[in-house]
């Protein structure tokens, strides 16, 4: 199985998952494709952790279309986030509110693109 179908395969997954837990709510999933970090606009990459290759696979809920959106981060965001999840479990930083104003914009692209 290569990369893309299993960040594929993953996000079905997240997406079954978020269905069962707030059901008509979601309605659809997206995944945002770009090789930039939507936190930081760094290039994502694998880097190593616990002993392999690893990719930060992350996903919300875009409230206003119901949409799970998809995403990978950059080391360096993604380890940031897993910092500040150990100190305040739960809470939002305004990191993950640039991620998620960044893929909104994206999503909203994207949608405009299949209009045109």
């Amino acid at each position: 199985m290569n990369e893309t179908s299993t960040i594929e395969d993953l996000l079905a997954e997240m997406y079954s998952q978020a269905k069962a837990q707030f059901g008509s709510a979601v309605k659809a999933y997206w995944f945002h494709p770009s090789e930039v970090c939507p936190g930081c606009q760094r290039t994502v990459d694998t880097w190593r952790h616990e002993g392999g290759d690893a990719l930060s696979l992350n996903a919300f809920i875009y409230r206003e279309r119901g949409v799970l959106i998809g995403y990978l981060l950059c080391e360096q965001c993604a380890k940031y986030i897993f910092r500040a999840a150990k100190k305040n479990p739960y809470q939002q930083t305004p990191l993950h509110t640039t991620i998620e104003q960044s893929l909104i914009a994206a999503y909203q692209r994207y949608m405009a693109s299949l209009d045109a």
